[in-house]
Formats: C-alpha cells, sequence, structure tokens
C-alpha cells in the first residue's frame, strides 16, 4: 500500500519530473554506448568463438552461460540494500560501468602479447575475467534499473527502450560492418582489437553518467547481514504471488540464453576461415539490427498495452529460434543453411526481453524497493543456469536436435505462464 507523499517528497517529485527530458536523453546515450560495446562481445557469437579459438570443448562453451547469470545475480543480491541506502545512485551506475571495461581492456593486451594463441592457462584466465566483468555488469543492470526506476515515469520507459534499440542499432552496426570481418580475419582472429574496441565504449558509457542530474534520496541506513539479503529475496519470492509469477516466466525464458554458446558452433559447422569471419559478422549484425526493431515495437506496446502483452509475444518468438536454427542446418542444401543468419534475428529478443521483465518487475512495487526486487528477479533467472555445463555436455553428447527442441518446449511453457500473471497497470 503507498505511503501518503510528504511535501518533501511531492517537491522531489516534481523535480525529478522536471528533469526527465534531460535524465531519459542522458540515459539513453550511456545504454547507447554500452550497447556499441557490448556487440563486440556477445554471448551468442564472440565470446563463444573465442572460447572455441582458444579450447574448444562443449563443455568449457557450458561454462559460459552460467558464470554469466551467477556473476549478474549473486553480487546484485548482496549490494541491493546498500544501493537502497545510497543518496545518489548513479554514482554507483557510474562505477560499475567503469569497472566493465577492465577485463576487456586486460583480455586485449594479454592477446596482443602472446605469440602462441593456445596455452593451458588460457582459457582459466578468460573465463574468471569473464566472471568478474557479469559481476560488475550485474551491478551495472541493478543500478541502471534502479536509476531508471526513480528518474523515469512507468509510461515513459517503453519509449526510452525504443530509442535505446533504434539508436543503438544503427550506430552498433556501423561499426560492425565498418571493423568485425577485417578483425576476424586476422591470423589471431582479431580478438586484442575486438576486446579493446569494447572496453574503451565501457568507459566512454559510463561517463555519460556523470550528465545525469538526480535529486538526492533521503540519508537512511539499515543493518546489513551476509545472510539477509538472501532472506529479503527469499521473502519476496514466497509472499509476493504477482513477482512469484513472473520469476517463473523468466525462468521459463532462461533457454534461450542457455543456448547461445552453442548457436554459432551449429553454425560454424564446416565453414572456411573466410566465410565464417563473414558469417560471424553478419549473425551479429543480424542480430543487433533485431534488438534495434524489437525495442522500437516493444516499447511502443509497453507504454499504451503494458508489458505482460508484450511479454507474450516475446516468448513466442524465442521459442521459434531453437527450431528454426535445426531446420535451417539440418537441410543438405547449402543454399538453404545461408539462410541462418535469420535464427540471429530471432535470438535478438533476449536482450529487450530482459529489459521488459525489468520494467515489468519495477511496476509491482515503490521505487524505494527496486534495488530488491530487481536483484531477486536476478537470482530466479540464475538458477535454471546452474545446468549450463550440463547442457554444454548433453550437446556434445547427444548433438544439437534434442537439447534444443527441449529448450523450446520450456520457453513456450513460459508463454503458457503468462496467461496466469496480472498486469499492474489495470490493477
Amino acid at each position: 500500500m503507498s505511503q501518503p507523499l510528504t511535501p518533501e517528497d511531492s517537491s522531489t517529485a516534481e523535480q525529478i519530473s522536471s528533469l526527465e527530458p534531460r535524465n531519459m536523453f542522458v540515459l539513453a546515450a550511456h545504454h547507447i554506448f554500452i550497447r556499441v560495446a557490448w556487440v563486440f562481445k556477445t554471448e551468442s557469437v564472440i565470446m563463444p568463438a573465442f572460447m572455441d579459438h582458444i579450447a574448444g570443448a562443449g563443455w568449457l562453451r557450458g561454462f559460459l552461460p552460467v558464470l554469466n547469470r551467477v556473476g549478474q545475480s549473486l553480487p546484485p543480491l548482496l549490494l541491493a540494500e546498500r544501493l537502497k541506502n545510497t543518496r545518489r545512485k548513479k554514482w554507483t551506475l557510474f562505477f560499475a560501468a567503469q569497472m566493465m571495461s577492465v577485463p576487456f581492456l586486460t583480455l586485449s593486451v594479454i592477446w596482443l602479447s602472446l605469440d602462441e594463441k593456445r596455452h593451458w592457462w588460457l582459457p582459466m584466465i578468460f573465463l574468471s575475467l569473464y566472471f568478474f566483468f557479469f559481476c560488475v555488469s550485474g551491478i551495472h543492470q541493478l543500478a541502471y534499473g534502479t536509476v531508471q526506476g526513480k528518474l523515469i515515469r512507468a509510461n515513459r520507459r517503453g519509449r526510452l527502450l525504443s530509442l535505446c534499440g533504434m539508436v543503438g542499432s544503427i550506430l552498433s552496426v556501423t561499426c560492425l560492418w565498418l571493423l568485425l570481418q577485417d578483425w576476424l580475419e586476422r591470423g589471431d582472429g582479431g580478438f586484442g582489437l575486438i576486446f579493446g574496441f569494447a572496453g574503451v565504449g565501457f568507459v566512454v558509457g559510463g561517463l555519460c553518467v556523470l550528465l545525469l542530474a538526480e535529486p538526492p534520496d533521503k540519508a537512511s541506513k539499515t543493518p546489513w547481514t551476509f545472510v539477509q539479503p538472501f532472506r529479503d529475496a527469499w521473502q519476496i519470492f514466497r509472499h509476493d504471488k504477482d513477482f512469484r509469477r513472473v520469476a517463473v516466466v523468466a525462468m521459463c525464458f532462461s533457454p534461450v540464453i542457455l543456448l547461445f554458446p552453442h548457436y554459432q558452433a551449429l553454425g560454424r559447422r564446416g565453414a572456411s576461415i573466410q566465410s565464417s569471419a563473414f558469417d560471424i559478422m553478419m549473425w551479429v549484425i543480424a542480430q543487433n539490427i533485431a534488438v534495434g526493431v524489437y525495442s522500437m515495437i516493444t516499447g511502443f506496446f509497453a507504454d499504451r498495452h503494458g508489458n505482460r502483452l508484450v511479454l507474450r509475444g516475446q516468448l513466442i518468438v524465442g521459442a521459434v529460434a531453437p527450431l528454426l536454427a535445426l531446420g535451417l542446418m539440418s537441410g543438405t542444401s547449402s543454399g538453404i543453411q545461408r539462410w541462418y543468419w535469420v535464427t540471429f534475428c530471432l535470438i535478438g529478443i533476449a536482450p529487450v526481453t530482459m529489459r521488459t521483465l525489468v520494467n515489468f518487475t519495477l511496476e509491482l512495487t515503490e521505487p524505494v524497493h527496486h534495488p530488491r526486487y530487481v536483484s531477486t528477479l536476478s537470482v530466479c533467472l540464475a538458477i535454471p543456469f546452474c545446468t549450463s555445463p550440463l547442457v554444454g555436455y548433453c550437446v556434445d553428447l547427444f548433438d544439437f536436435a534434442p537439447v534444443f527442441v527441449g529448450a523450446s518446449a520450456i520457453i513456450a511453457l513460459g508463454f503458457v505462464l503468462t496467461f496466469r500473471m496480472s498486469e499492474p497497470r489495470l490493477e
């Protein structure tokens, strides 16, 4: 139940409303730079391709999603209360973005300094830096969701999503077209330049945050223990049925991301180095054009009809993607297989759906509880990813078809479960 606004709260709300156009522009700029950097380390193509370059085993590829989600869930959960008590949330957003650059600048330096690229220790270094990146990325997402929830009204967040998606896609695709294929065709795979570009992009994106105009929150301090965040997360999941329903749907959506490392492995079967480099570039471009298109469409419908309807469409797209990938690559004709890039248009729905899930969660509670709810959602999303190495092992053991069909069935179940969700704007 909402508490009555004090005069001080009303004054702060009016100030935030007056600053909303500026803050929407700054948040869009921040997100766009982060997005351009991100596409040069995309989880569906670049990162598993790098892992195959230095190792090659499917079970090692399978560690990428689990490190991704565990990193994005536990640190935000532990820091949610501290972020809630922080007077200006933008500083957490700023420092998290800067720290996201460290793993990729480090990888760039290591890769460029090595003559022999296959070392027994390199996969361990890479996976450690990869995990560190997603720890700070999880904190970044928590801070971004909290800052957005504080500074941007619920019926404007879809507009922000559309703006970021449209402009971010144009800039991302331009950079990919101009740079990526030439870098990938280098003798060392071009990963030193790719990771260096990503690292610099995160630095620039973080600097944009300094331009946010954020009124300070009231000073508060809550006693903190290591166990308390987990207890709070359980209480939210147990007692808030609306949150519990969206969390279960989110867990059903997770196979879309679980399969990310395996799409490129399926698509690169039998490819030459040159055609593989071109294919990788086209897959990343297709995925990022799709992200822009999905962002515009979902942002439009989310602002007007709510996020529940949007989630249903996103889950349908996610369920079709694994089946389409299998269908295209099962054909013997190379002409059919050339259309494999369409698969990446469908899995471009994943990052947009993640933001829709966060936006839906933000509408379930008051802004003061946003950090706790967003971090709890991240934990729920991480649970299915504990099976990721097993998924990679099953791909090695049984090939792609059984794994992809099973994933599609789970995502389809998530679509069915959306009919049990309530729409906050209708209540």
